[in-house]
C-alpha cells in the first residue's frame, strides 16, 4: 500500500489496467447489464409461483457480505410505507418469530455461505415460505429444490465476486416484491435502473478525466482520509453502508458509516476530535516525506426522499464540519423513483472504491484475511 494518495494514475488508462488485474473496474462498468440480465434471467413463471401464495407477513432476507446488502436494498425500496415488515439477517440465527406466514429469501451469490444455509435450513424446518437466489446447482439450490413448496431462482455470476454482482442479486428481490404487492417496480423502472448505472460508467468509467470524474475525484479524496459516510434517507444510507463495504474491501480502508439523524445524535462529536487536526508541515511533500496523519472527511449521500428535517440536520452539520476544517463531499441522488435514486448513488460510489483503491496502490480484488479466516474456521 502506498503511503499517500497518488491521483496521476487516475488519468493514464493503462496504468490503472495494470493496477487493477482483477478488472474490479470492468465489473464495476457490468452493473447496468446486471438488472437485464437478471430481468431476462428471472421467470414470469416464477414470480407467479412465489405470488400464488399470497402477501407474506413479514419479508426475512438472509445473506452476507455482498449479497446480504441486496436484503437492504430491498428494505430501502420498499420504504417505511411498505405493508408488511422487510429485514434483513446476517448471521446464523433465525429469529424465533419467523414462521409459515412469513417469507424467507436466501441470498448467496456462490450458493455456498455457511450461514445463509444454516437460515435457510431453519426456514424449511419451520415451514416458512422459501425462497433460494444463487447459483445453479450449489448447495443452496440444492436445499430449496428438496423443500416443499420452496422456489429457486438461478443466477449465473459469471465469476464475479459478490460485491461485485449486487445488481445481479438484487434485481430478483425487487421483481419479488413487485409480484407480491409490496413494493411498485414494475420492470420499466428496473429498465430505467440500468440505464442509470450505464450512464454513470461513461461518467465515471476509466476513459473519464479526472477533472471531469466525480467517482474519481472522490476516490482520491477518500484515499487520503478517514472517511464517515453518512446518509440522509433510507437510500442514502444503503448507499453510505455500501460505500463503507466497497471502501473495506477494495480499498482496504477502515471507513464509519451512519444515517442522519441517529448519525447526528452520537458520529458527529468525531468532528471534535484529534484526528481532524492540520497537517504537522504545510511543505511536507507526500512522496518524499510520507503523506501525514489521516484526516477525517464527511461524505454526505443526499436523497429528494429525505425527511425534511434531516435534510437541515445534514446542511447544519456541514456547515460545523467546515467551521472545524474538516473536508466534506456531497453527492446528490437524482429526483425519481428509489430504485433509480439508489442506483444512482451506488452506480457512483462503487467507481470511487475501486479509484481510491489504485491510488493508494491497493489490488482492489484480494480478500486475503476473509479467505484466512474462512480456512482456519473451516
Amino acid at each position: 500500500m502506498r503511503h499517500y494518495a497518488d491521483d496521476r494514475l487516475l488519468d493514464d488508462v493503462a496504468a490503472l489496467a495494470e493496477a487493477d488485474p482483477g478488472d474490479m473496474l470492468r465489473a464495476t462498468a457490468d452493473a447496468g447489464a446486471q438488472v437485464r440480465r437478471a430481468l431476462a434471467a428471472t421467470s414470469p413463471d416464477v414470480l407467479r409461483t412465489i405470488a400464488a401464495d399470497g402477501r407474506p407477513r413479514a419479508v426475512v432476507v438472509a445473506g452476507m457480505g455482498g449479497s446480504g446488502i441486496s436484503g437492504d436494498v430491498l428494505g430501502a425500496v420498499c420504504g417505511t410505507g411498505c405493508p408488511v415488515p422487510v429485514s434483513t439477517v446476517r448471521g446464523y440465527v433465525l429469529p424465533g418469530w419467523v414462521g409459515p406466514l412469513d417469507l424467507v429469501i436466501a441470498v448467496s451469490c456462490s450458493g455456498r455461505t455457511e450461514e445463509t444455509l444454516a437460515i435457510a435450513t431453519e426456514a424449511a424446518k419451520r415451514g416458512t415460505r422459501l425462497v433460494g437466489v444463487g447459483a445453479v446447482g450449489s448447495p443452496l439450490h440444492d436445499l430449496v429444490r428438496t423443500s416443499p413448496g420452496a422456489v429457486f431462482v438461478g443466477v449465473d455470476a459469471g465469476g464475479l465476486m459478490p460485491r461485485a454482482a449486487l445488481w445481479l442479486l438484487a434485481t430478483p428481490l425487487l421483481l419479488v416484491a413487485h409480484a407480491l404487492g409490496i413494493a411498485d417496480v414494475p420492470v420499466s423502472v428496473l429498465e430505467r435502473a440500468a440505464d442509470v448505472l450505464d450512464e454513470r460508467s461513461v461518467e465515471c468509467g476509466p476513459a473519464a478525466a479526472l477533472a471531469d470524474n466525480p467517482a474519481k475525484l472522490l476516490g482520491v479524496q477518500l484515499a487520503a482520509s478517514l472517511p464517515m459516510v453518512w446518509g440522509t434517507s433510507p437510500v442514502g444510507a444503503v448507499a453510505a453502508y455500501r460505500l463503507a463495504c466497497q471502501l473495506n474491501e477494495n480499498a482496504k480502508l477502515a471507513v464509519v458509516h451512519g444515517a442522519v439523524p441517529e448519525a447526528t445524535h452520537n458520529q458527529v462529536v468525531a468532528l471534535d476530535g484529534q484526528q481532524v487536526a492540520h497537517d504537522d508541515d504545510i511543505f511536507r511533500d507526500p512522496i518524499e516525506d510520507g503523506a501525514g496523519p489521516a484526516r477525517l472527511r464527511l461524505v454526505l449521500l443526499r436523497d429528494p426522499g429525505e425527511h425534511p428535517q434531516d435534510g437541515r440536520r445534514a446542511d447544519v452539520t456541514r456547515d460545523i464540519a467546515e467551521r472545524r476544517d474538516v473536508p466534506v463531499d456531497v453527492v446528490h441522488a437524482p429526483e425519481g423513483h428509489a430504485v433509480v435514486r439508489l442506483a444512482s448513488l451506488i452506480g457512483l460510489v462503487d467507481w470511487a472504491s475501486v479509484y481510491a483503491a489504485v491510488a493508494i496502490g491497493v489490488d482492489p480484488t484480494p480478500i486475503g484475511p476473509i479467505n484466512e479466516l474462512k480456512d482456519r474456521i473451516s
